[in-house]
């Protein structure tokens, strides 16, 4: 079976990264087919489309996935739309959309939306109807370098999600929150699998435990800030976290009875209230002698950090080394650096 995936234009590694992780962390093996901006398609060995149920609800930076029916030139779209079994496909209601994602294009995407609807009306049922709001089958058609892609969506990732835990939307709220997105992204670079042990040493206002706690992730957060430890239980219960710990504790100093599978963290930036006067550069390397004995010996840790820290100068040391890095600039003066790192 053949999928596509349009991936989020936020940034140009991570929706891809995200992919590659959920993809191995689910057990899906695939060979790639094409990657260009925005589209992914994948050749997978599964046949039934259910099977990627758990590795679409994952993702965060992918708009939808779908199942390639037909992949031609864009001007033979309508040729080869006649010759399909629609009738093998629809057999509820059904909505036809078409999507540009350059300017190459001259075919006009309502007309086109039109005929192709025409032409699977003819093909099916005659107690089939189109349905523009809630169709059982979604059919999505892709315009991408001269080639349509059409195919059965099977999955759309919730963007209401993302929208609706907004830091400054929960009970418990502290400026300079990861966005969701950003979180479960990091979660999902870990490939934390479900029931498995995420640890977040900087737990700040929960937004990480939250993204792992979603994805059936064991939760256990800390952080120096006693305050910080309540606003992330408040956070957590809200959401309806409930396998979780949270507690005080610095993490330099940190012990657990038993080893996480998973870190994933923020950690301060600068000297403020939260780092306890600290500098960036000494906690994070402190706590990083910390954490190496605290993670399982094929874990992985993922660590957001400011560009202006040299990060193999904090893991000096150390056991950890960078498998892989992310950038994304926040804005002039700050660009966030996504290492994910493993015990060497």
């Amino acid at each position: 079976m053949e999928i596509a995936l349009l991936l989020s234009k936020e940034h140009s590694t991570l929706p891809r990264a995200e992919v590659d992780a959920v993809m191995d962390c689910e057990g899906v093996k695939y060979h790639l087919k094409m990657e260009q901006e925005g589209l992914l398609i994948l050749d997978i060995p599964h046949k039934n489309p259910e099977d990627l149920g758990r590795v679409i609800e994952r993702l965060s930076y992918t708009h939808e996935v779908f199942q390639i029916l037909l992949q031609v030139d864009e001007n033979d779209l309508l040729t080869e739309a006649e010759k399909y079994p629609w009738d093998e496909i629809v057999s509820s209601s059904y909505a036809v959309r078409v999507k540009k994602m350059d300017k190459k294009s001259k075919l006009n995407t309502s007309k086109l939306e039109w005929d192709l609807g025409g032409i699977i009306k003819s093909r099916v049922s005659d107690q089939v109807r189109v349905n523009l709001e809630n169709p059982s089958t979604f059919l999505r058609v892709v315009l991408k370098d001269g080639q349509a892609i059409a195919g059965n969506q099977i999955g759309k990732i919730s963007k209401k999600h993302f929208f609706n835990l907004k830091p400054h939307k929960r009970p418990f709220f502290y400026p300079g929150s990861m966005s969701p997105k950003l979180a479960r992204c990091m979660v999902n670079l870990t490939r934390i699998k479900k029931g498995q042990a995420l640890l977040d040493p900087f737990c700040g206002t929960g937004g990480i435990l939250l993204e792992a706690g979603m994805v059936g992730a064991r939760v256990i957060g800390t952080d120096i800030d006693y305050k910080m430890v309540n606003g992330t239980k408040k956070n957590l219960e809200h959401c309806g976290i409930s396998n979780y710990q949270v507690f005080q504790e610095d993490a330099r100093k940190m012990e657990l009875p038993h080893k996480v599978d998973a870190i994933v963290t923020d950690p301060p930036y600068g000297i403020s209230a939260s780092t306890r006067g600290e500098k960036s550069h000494d906690l994070y390397h402190q706590a990083m002698e910390s954490l190496q004995g605290l993670i399982k010996e094929n874990g992985l840790l993922c660590l957001a950090t400011p560009h202006y820290l040299d990060l193999d100068e904090i893991l000096a040391g150390t056991k950890f080394k960078i498998i892989e890095q992310h950038h994304i600039r926040m804005h002039k003066s700050l660009t966030r650096v996504i290492s994910l790192l493993s015990l060497v």
